[in-house]
């Protein structure tokens, strides 16, 4: 199985991201795609296989990931301040990729009938949503 997290910013949610995937799954294929440098290197030093940055990445590995994880805005042109492009949102939200996202509301977007958690919790329940994958 091949996961793409994706994230942006200084990458701190895909670094635990990654971390609690890697908590236990250890031997696991993890991509790395961050909108900026600053990001991939986060996700990268918390343990992911290799990484990436930019539009052009991200398009790249859409395409062969099993599993993209990131926050909802990944999904969303011109989201994350901007760093979402149109072709970045549609190369996630078109990729048969099955997507586990994040709700947060720093993206512009809330999404109705969800539990207000914090993101930590949200992380926590990636694991159990990889399970039925894995």
């Amino acid at each position: 199985m091949k996961i793409l997290v994706i994230d942006g910013m200084g990458g701190g949610i895909g670094k635990a991201i990654i971390e609690h995937i890697r908590g236990e799954y250890a031997d696991i294929e993890i991509t790395a795609v961050g909108t900026n440098a600053i990001a991939t290197t986060a996700m990268l030093k918390a343990g992911a296989s290799n990484g990436a940055t930019g539009e052009n990445a991200l398009l790249f590995n859409s395409k062969k990931a099993d599993c993209i994880i990131g926050v909802v805005g990944i999904i969303i042109a011109n989201s994350m301040h901007g760093e979402i492009s149109p072709k970045m949102a549609k190369a996630v939200s078109s990729s048969s990729a099955h997507k586990i996202l994040v709700p947060i509301d720093k993206c512009g977007v809330t999404i109705l009938g969800l539990a207000e958690k914090s993101v930590s919790t949200y992380v926590g329940e990636i694991n159990s949503v990889l399970k039925s994958f894995i």
